[in-house]
């Protein structure tokens, strides 16, 4: 009887063992995506975004091969007002070294597509996709071709607004958050292709008290894209009191008093110290409770997990803000960041599919 159960589990396993190339393939361009967000931010501190003044999707893989080339492309920069503003005495071997990050930041994007795309049709070839999986995966790369695109009109901002010499923190919020939505979305199907029996603390978990977790998480990613877009971290650079006060006196000086929320550096910036003192709280009660609850068997595991990150994020967040915004730190915020969401999101997707029994759940 043992013997038939191992060899009817061995066979159930099957199916699964077929998705494994699958979750790698999606678990690598999700690491691209994750490289790319990294890569994008550093062309953004270091000014490096507004260096290609046009989108060529495809002759744009060529960089300048000889003096003549780079000197158009230097021409053009030439025209816009970061250059006119900023950098008005930047010499060729200047521009080169802000050309060269955004240039690979651009290539490692149109990688990610190839990545995608060649593995896509192999496994389609091969028939280890599911008809419901199709669907959701074409989507993700039309979802990824928008983020292209959305990217471009993102610089755009920079380029042909006489105000700007940075993009707006509009597109600069927009772009993130839609690579963010790519980049979980991607961990998302691939835990869901994980094998897995039913768990019985899965079965037990409510699912909304961390949907709310990693919404609380999104909105604070994204207001952080806020604070970079307006440079806040650069000012207020004193924990826990800004401005020498808990609730600085500037916060709503702008009209109407919408602006606030995204062009006062101040409140940007209060309001991004407050989501992460109200995700630390929320994170807190969630790992109490389900301390009491039974603890962190099974798929639980995760939470305490997150805990850590979650702590470790606001640590990083503490030192970055306190050292003036150091490139390395500000990278790694940002990095941390999106490893946080992406847990979550893991968490989320496996108290999904291992919920198989109906066991009742807890109050």
């Amino acid at each position: 009887m043992t013997s038939i159960g191992l060899s009817g589990g061995a066979e159930a396993a099957k199916p699964a063992d077929r998705l494994r190339p699958v979750r790698i393939w999606l678990y690598c361009v999700a690491l691209m995506i994750m490289a790319t967000l990294v890569l994008g931010g550093f062309t953004r501190a270091t000014g490096s975004g507004l260096s290609i003044t046009a989108w060529q999707p495809i002759s744009g893989v060529i960089p300048p091969l000889d003096a003549a080339q780079w000197q158009a492309e230097f021409d053009n920069y030439k025209k816009i007002p970061q250059y006119l503003i900023d950098n008005p005495n930047m010499t060729l071997s200047g521009f080169q070294a802000i050309f060269w990050p955004e240039w690979t930041h651009r290539l490692l994007d149109r990688l990610i597509g190839f990545a995608f795309l060649i593995p896509f049709l192999v496994f389609l070839a091969q028939r280890r996709l599911t008809r419901k999986l199709i669907a959701p995966l074409a989507l993700l790369f039309c979802l990824g071709a928008l983020e292209g695109a959305i990217g471009w009109w993102m610089v755009t901002s920079g380029i042909e607004t006489s105000t700007l010499t940075s993009v707006s923190q509009y597109r600069l919020a927009t772009h993130l958050c839609t690579a963010l939505l790519l980049f979980l979305a991607m961990i998302w199907v691939a835990r869901t292709l994980e094998p897995g029996v039913a768990d019985p603390a899965a079965a037990r978990t409510r699912r909304w008290p961390i949907a709310v977790l990693l919404v609380l998480i999104f909105c604070q990613i994204a207001m952080g894209a806020f604070v970079a877009g307006l440079h806040a971290g650069m000012g207020y650079n004193t924990w826990p009191l800004m401005d020498g006060a808990l609730i600085p006196s500037g916060l709503g000086v702008m009209t109407p008093l919408w602006r606030n929320f995204f062009e006062n550096a101040e409140t940007v910036q209060f309001i991004h110290r407050d989501i992460a003192y109200l995700i630390v709280i929320y994170a807190a009660v969630l790992i109490w409770l389900q301390a009491r609850a039974g603890g962190f068997a099974g798929v639980n595991g995760w939470l305490p997990r997150l805990g850590v990150l979650i702590l470790l994020q606001v640590g990083l967040g503490i030192s970055t803000l306190l050292a003036y915004v150091p490139l390395p730190l500000a990278l790694g915020h940002q990095a941390l960041a999106f490893m946080l969401a992406g847990a979550t999101t893991a968490y989320l997707a496996d108290l999904t599919r291992l919920r198989g029994s109906k066991l009742p759940q807890l109050r």
